[in-house]
């Protein structure tokens, strides 16, 4: 009849008003993730992410199985094919690879490139836990988390800035390959990240798993098997990617809002990949990578510390001045050399430094100096916050007492000790911390490095370096 619908006509215009009403409250539900402020371009990240990536293939070994590699980048391209179209970045190259290495680990470096340990794969438990690890490592590079990061730290020059990239990806507290000693100085801005940070990966990971056809509760489910199977040092992973709070549950509750468009993949695809894994001889750990590429074949439970601990000569009597920057003049030991340049510079005996073909260096005796921006606060807030950032690439960082005054070249500063454990050497070591406060705001500082037993000897050093240094601050 004219003017009224026929029942099968309003069934159809209800599931289609149904529907039009359906998906906007879905992504509606969904928290709103916004991308920081970035004083990196994309292109930028592109740049530093293909050099560092260049490092990680040339220092660490590769699982060259064509079977477990497609594996991978079929679940990374279809993460990749749902980023959000607000944040996708036309610039970036997302690349896939799986690194031969024991631990359960994983990173992703700034314009796309992505790593996984196969221990991450040997440890998961479906197809969908791969992928929500992916996805959260996905996350962090849509949102440029890492040089965010570097954005609130000193600017660097891109060439400099991939070696510190590259020392916090393989720092960590179970061995260097590139660098032999603390992974202490600028290099713990990149890829530590934040809570808030790591937050917000795991709620756009699991937004991206949902489009891609994953049940984001696997993603929540092998951060479970993560912290289960990660050993009594505690799980790699989590060591670059702290718990940002109640992780389990934020997502599940994430989770709930979303749905999930199909399903991907199949569980017999993780079994076949595992399978294969486990006909190939057992992954090495990376202090034994790091051993092997620095000669020393032999088991490190079986050395002494004597054994493990490289031939350092002690400070030399002489004295040379170098000038770094316009701006600064300090003197060291005739017999340091300086290793880095840039923002931050090491001055390092023979034996106590690595120096990669990267540039980045770290040492097991010597000083760093450097600057950093400040964050408007007390000069004691901005070293509290240098001190956490090196504390999250050295976990057995340890502080053994207050801050001290400290005159140096006629600005106030602070001096503050703390104990960590070599990566290197496995012996205990003292770490001297010195700022003070420039007049345009930025915050100068000194690091040194030294064995525990040399402790006496390198103080006295430190305390003579920092007494030579002259500051030419004019404040702009």
């Amino acid at each position: 009849m004219t003017g009224l619908l026929h029942r099968s006509d309003f069934c159809r215009l209800l599931v289609a008003s149904a529907a039009a009403v359906a998906i906007p409250l879905s992504a509606a539900a969904q928290t709103r993730i916004e991308p920081h402020r970035n004083s990196y371009s994309p292109q930028q990240d592109v740049q530093l992410g293909r050099q560092a990536a260049a490092e990680v293939r040339q220092q660490l070994p590769m699982v060259n199985d064509g079977p477990t590699r497609d594996f991978v980048a079929r679940i990374g391209e279809r993460l990749v094919a749902e980023i959000p179209n607000d944040l996708q970045q036309p610039t970036f190259r997302y690349t896939f690879d799986v690194v031969n290495l024991k631990e359960i680990n994983a990173f992703a470096l700034p314009g796309g490139p992505m790593f996984l340990h196969r221990g991450m794969l040997e440890a998961a438990r479906t197809d969908a836990e791969v992928a929500g690890v992916m996805a959260h490592e996905l996350s962090h590079v849509i949102l440029r988390h890492g040089t965010v990061q570097a954005s609130k730290g000193q600017k660097f020059q891109l060439g400099a800035l991939a070696g510190q990239v590259l020392g916090s990806i393989i720092g960590g507290r179970t061995g260097n390959v590139i660098a032999q000693g603390s992974q202490i100085g600028l290099g713990t801005y990149f890829l530590k990240y934040s809570r808030e940070y790591e937050r917000e990966a795991d709620l756009l990971g699991a937004q991206i798993m949902a489009r891609a056809g994953y049940n984001p509760r696997e993603m929540a489910n092998m951060f479970q098997t993560i912290a289960r199977q990660g050993g009594s040092g505690g799980p790699e992973w989590l060591s670059d990617h702290p718990n940002p709070g109640n992780r389990y549950d934020a997502i599940n509750r994430e989770a709930a809002m979303l749905r999930v468009a199909g399903s991907s993949g199949s569980n017999a695809e993780i079994a076949s990949v595992q399978a294969r894994l486990g006909r190939m001889a057992p992954a090495p750990t990376t202090q034994q990578v790091a051993r092997a590429r620095q000669g020393q074949q032999r088991d490190p439970d079986v050395l002494g510390a004597s054994d493990r601990r490289l031939r350092v000569e002690p400070p030399s009597g002489r004295w040379r001045t170098y000038q770094p920057w316009d701006s600064l003049r300090l003197s060291v030991p005739a017999n340091w050399r300086q290793i880095d340049s840039g923002s931050a510079v090491t001055y390092a005996p023979e034996g106590g430094y690595v120096r990669a073909q990267s540039g980045q260096s770290t040492f097991t005796h010597g000083i760093e100096v450097g600057v950093m921006r400040g964050d408007g606060g007390s000069l004691q807030q901005s070293t509290e916050q240098l001190l956490q950032g090196f504390a999250r690439a050295n976990p057995r960082l340890r502080r053994q007492g207050g801050y001290s005054r400290t005159n140096i070249d006629g600005h106030q500063g602070l001096t503050t000790t703390l104990s960590n454990v070599s990566d290197v050497t496995g012996d205990n070591e003292s770490v001297t911390v010195s700022t003070a406060r420039l007049r345009d705001g930025r915050v100068l500082f000194l690091i040194g490095v030294a064995p525990q037993d040399e402790t006496r000897a390198y103080f006295n050093t430190f305390s003579r370096v920092l007494q030579s240094l002259q500051i030419v601050d004019n404040g702009g």
